[in-house]
């Protein structure tokens, strides 16, 4: 992941959470229906509750929504 705020930067040295983060957002960038939209969302849900746990930066989060919120506009206007 490409970014230049510290704190990711940071907190992504942790290469399980790297891991999984860069799976999410794989996953999501994949999505074509809306169905698969609706398992992401499942995906990121998922994410926020296990890394809660754990403790990770909120600009994590907001990445996330950010890109599956975008992700659902250009499924939008694909159909």
């Amino acid at each position: 992941m490409l970014t230049h705020h510290n704190k990711v930067l940071m907190v992504l040295t942790n290469p399980q959470l790297e891991n999984s983060y860069n799976k999410v957002i794989t996953t999501i960038k994949s999505c074509e229906t809306k169905s698969q939209l609706e398992g992401a969302s499942r995906m990121v849900k998922n994410f926020k509750n296990l890394y809660k746990k754990v403790g990770y930066p909120k600009v994590l989060l907001y990445s996330l929504d950010e890109t599956l919120k975008q992700q659902y506009i250009i499924t939008r206007c694909q159909l």
